[in-house]
């Protein structure tokens, strides 16, 4: 359950990444243009909900995955 939460979340920072970067290099917010500007209500969720996938991303950073072993 917690690999589909983490592939979600990742799935959102990227999102929110193509987002920022074309808000960056080209001044046009993806999110704003396809959810009714940047002040409705659908985008401030999407907006939210990838604020909220980078505090959890977070935590990956901290997370140990152990090694695993390929059988020759």
């Amino acid at each position: 359950m917690m690999e589909v939460f983490n592939k979600i979340a990742l799935t959102l920072l990227i999102i929110g990444g193509i987002n920022w970067g074309c808000v960056g290099i080209f001044g046009f917010d993806l999110v704003a243009f396809f959810f009714g500007g940047a002040g409705s209500a659908l985008s401030r969720v999407i907006y939210t909900l990838v604020g909220l996938s980078a505090l959890w991303c977070i935590s990956l950073l901290f997370h140990h995955i152990e090694p695993v072993e390929r059988e020759a």
